[in-house]
């Protein structure tokens, strides 16, 4: 029977079959590096492109936590309720010192089912871009245009299951509502007293805002009134008559600076962010230079964690490479009957090279499968935890590169075994085994 009557695919899907062990740690490996690699390229991107999103069209924000990149992770992103607020009146002098574009008070501290809350102004939908150049759209419903109505972000009335009509009652901090079935020792404290009724549900914007659901600044003020009245033993229902000065605070302010038309930019921007600096009593950022120092910062791991994958690629290249090679000692007769059987030295290396090819393809196709289920879970985890909304879908581009330096390096890890498997003696290899 000559080598003939057989394929090349069939005598190296064959040999693969023959060692199942060896060949799939070797795919599992190269599927592991590949996954490894793509996740962390997909993510960087992805996470900055979020946010970049979640920034919208704010030139500055201005809190009281204690650097500008806390302020505008927790301000912005929803990360952790603020640490302290930023009075009523300073607030207004804040905003009456400069003719800014718009200034909008925005308050945090208050969650529903574990999502986060913010109350603020008719401006936040009306004046702030969630996503520049993107302003909110509405699902169904409308904005709120009293106290005591609640609008709410996609991610929130998906993971809640609110509709249009249902009452709400807040929880004052981060802690679940009784609503969410949490026991009621982890369960913060609910404003039961003070029902808000939705009457909004916004479009996705793929970003942080996707988590939170929004009130009026009044409602807010009203709720946390009621509690002061209550420590101080005053009955009765609060209103915004008994508001006090004190009871007017608020956790953030954004601000956007006049710009030129067509322009995102403005020419007063480092002028007054010195300006604003020079109060000790708040901190003022710039969302944009905070992201970027933020990815600075996280570049450097970044870049060693794609330089382990990187290293794990290699690694599974040379473990291809091993496993070929070691296989030859194994194969020797089986390469001399083909020989016999008029597969010529070159064929032959064709085919040991083929073997390397087919174990790395069939690796990094299964890392690709491997890597969109980590950046979906990763995904996950990010919205979960800090409320970051990122696509898991991988970049092209760089899917395309990994595959095809993938592919380069079993080329390359099996062009030795290749090697040896040319240079078999056929006389040596076909006499009967002592």
């Amino acid at each position: 029977m000559s080598a003939r009557t057989l394929t090349d695919g069939q005598i190296v899907m064959r040999s693969l079959r023959a060692r199942p062990l060896s060949t799939w740690i070797t795919i599992s490996m190269v599927a592991t590096s590949v996954a490894l690699l793509l996740v962390l390229l997909g993510m960087r991107t992805a996470a900055r492109g979020a946010f970049d999103r979640g920034s919208g069209n704010i030139h500055l924000l201005v809190s009281a936590d204690p650097s500008p990149l806390v302020a505008v992770l927790n301000g912005i992103f929803y990360a952790n309720s603020p640490s302290k607020p930023i009075s009523w009146a300073k607030y207004q002098s804040i905003r009456s010192a400069f003719p800014y574009q718009w200034a909008i008070p925005t308050q945090q501290g208050d969650s529903y089912r574990g999502f986060p809350t913010m109350a603020t102004s008719a401006d936040f939908f009306g004046k702030f871009e969630p996503v520049a150049g993107e302003p909110w759209k509405l699902a169904s419903g409308r904005f709120f245009e009293r106290p005591f109505e609640i609008v709410l972000g996609a991610a929130a009335a998906k993971g809640s299951g609110l509709k249009l009509g249902q009452q709400v009652f807040l929880t004052h901090g981060s802690g679940a509502s009784r609503e969410g079935g949490e026991p009621e020792e982890h369960a913060g404290h609910e404003h039961g007293e003070y029902p808000f009724k939705v009457v909004g549900i916004l479009e996705p914007t793929g970003s942080a805002h996707d988590r939170a659901l929004f009130v009026d600044l009044e409602s807010s003020w009203i709720l946390h009134a009621h509690d002061r009245r209550e420590r101080a033993g005053i009955e009765g229902v609060t209103t915004s008559a008994d508001l006090e000065d004190d009871d007017r605070k608020v956790t953030g302010i954004l601000l956007r600076l006049p710009t030129r038309a067509g322009s995102d930019a403005s020419a007063a921007m480092q002028q007054q962010f010195d300006t604003l600096r020079r109060d000790t009593a708040i901190v003022v950022a710039q969302p944009a230079q905070q992201i970027q120092k933020l990815f600075e910062i996280v570049s450097n791991v970044d870049g060693i964690f794609i330089a382990m994958a990187v290293v794990v690629l290699i690694s599974s290249a040379l473990s291809t490479m091993l496993a070929l090679y070691n296989s030859m000692a194994a194969r020797t007769r089986q390469i001399a009957v083909l020989r016999v059987l008029g597969a010529s030295q070159g064929r032959v290396f064709g085919l040991v090279l083929t073997e390397s090819l087919v174990i790395t393809m069939s690796g990094a196709l299964a890392g690709i499968a491997l890597a969109l289920l980590g950046g979906i879970a990763a995904s996950a985890w990010l919205k979960a935890s800090i409320g970051l909304v990122i696509d898991p879908s991988l970049d092209p581009r760089s899917t395309v590169i990994v595959l095809g330096g993938t592919v380069a390096l079993g080329g390359l890890a099996g062009l030795l075994p290749a090697w040896r498997a040319y240079q078999v003696p056929v006389a040596d290899n076909l006499r009967p085994a002592a």
